[in-house]
C-alpha cells in the first residue's frame, strides 16, 4: 500500500468553509496521469493541485492542477493553496503550464503573482442564452479561456441563474460581472465545461478581470468579491503584465491517501 501526504485547504477564504477548497498533494514525483486525474476525481473537490521538487534553477516545485474530469492550464486558489502548504519561509515558486507563478507571505495575506490575460469585446454565439441574460461580452483565449459578460451592477450578477447544460458546450470560463456594493468588482465565474457548474472563488479568472477592472476602474488596486454561494475576497493589483491576488488560506483536513 502507498500513502501519500493529504491536505484540504480553503483558499481565498476568510474562515472555514468560506473560499474555495483545493486538495494539496506534495508527491516526490509524478504518478502516472491517468492515477493523478482519478485520484482528483475521488478527491471531488473542483481542484487537486499536485507538487514535485523542481529541478528547474530558482523554482522550488513542479505544479499539475487537475479538476474532476481533466487537468487545466491554471488554478489560482489551488496555487495559493500549494503555496500555503509548501511554503518554508516568504515565498514558493512553482513551475506550471502557465509559466513561473509564486506565492509571497505580505503582511496577513498570500500574494499570488499570475500572468495578466487581456481580453477584447467580441460576441460569443450561445453565450447570452445559457446565462439568461444580455450584456457587453468580451473573450480572451489565454489560460483556460475567458468569456466576460459586463452587467450593470451586483444584483444583476447575483440573480444569474444559468442552464449548465447549455454552458457545458462552452470551453471556457465564463464571467458575469459588475460593479459591487461594499466591494469594487462583484463576479460570478461557471466552468461547466471543466467539470465545475459554479466555482466558489476562480484565483484564474482574475488574471483576465484584474485588468479588465483596472482600467474601467482607473486604478490599478481594488478587492473583488466572488459572489457564490460560499463567497471569497481577492485583494487585486494589476502590475504590467502581471496580476498579483492576495487572500488568506485555512487547513480543513490534513491526512493521507492510501493506494
Amino acid at each position: 500500500m502507498t500513502t501519500l501526504p493529504f491536505f484540504q485547504v480553503d483558499a481565498f477564504a476568510e474562515a472555514p468553509f468560506t473560499g474555495n477548497p483545493a486538495a494539496v498533494m506534495p508527491l516526490d514525483r509524478w504518478l502516472d496521469d491517468d492515477l493523478m486525474q482519478a485520484i482528483a476525481a475521488e478527491n471531488n473537490l473542483n481542484e487537486t493541485a499536485f507538487t514535485i521538487p523542481s529541478e528547474r534553477h530558482g523554482i522550488d516545485f513542479d505544479l499539475r492542477w487537475f479538476t474532476p474530469t481533466m487537468e487545466v492550464e491554471l488554478c489560482g486558489h489551488a496555487t495559493l493553496a500549494a503555496g500555503h502548504i509548501a511554503m518554508k519561509g516568504d515565498r514558493a515558486a512553482f513551475n506550471t503550464r502557465s509559466g513561473t507563478l509564486t506565492v509571497t507571505r505580505s503582511d496577513q495575506l498570500l500574494e499570488l503573482d499570475l500572468p495578466a490575460h487581456r481580453v477584447k469585446a467580441e460576441h460569443l454565439p450561445g453565450l447570452a442564452e445559457a446565462l439568461g441574460v444580455e450584456g457587453e461580452t468580451f473573450l480572451g483565449r489565454e489560460g483556460n479561456g475567458t468569456a466576460i459578460m459586463l452587467l450593470a451592477n451586483e444584483a444583476a450578477v447575483r440573480a444569474v441563474n444559468p442552464d449548465f447544460a447549455s454552458l457545458r458546450h462552452i470551453d471556457r470560463l465564463v464571467i458575469v460581472t459588475a460593479p459591487g456594493d461594499r466591494h469594487s468588482v462583484a463576479s460570478r465565474v461557471f466552468a461547466a465545461y471543466f467539470g465545475i457548474d459554479e466555482d466558489p472563488v476562480t484565483g484564474s479568472a482574475y488574471a483576465a478581470l484584474t485588468p479588465f477592472w483596472a482600467e474601467r476602474l482607473g486604478r490599478d488596486r481594488f478587492t473583488a468579491l466572488q459572489a457564490s454561494r460560499r463567497s471569497g475576497i481577492l485583494h487585486c493589483r494589476h502590475a504590467g503584465d502581471r496580476v498579483v491576488l492576495g487572500g488568506n488560506c485555512v487547513t480543513v483536513i490534513e491526512g493521507h491517501f492510501q493506494l
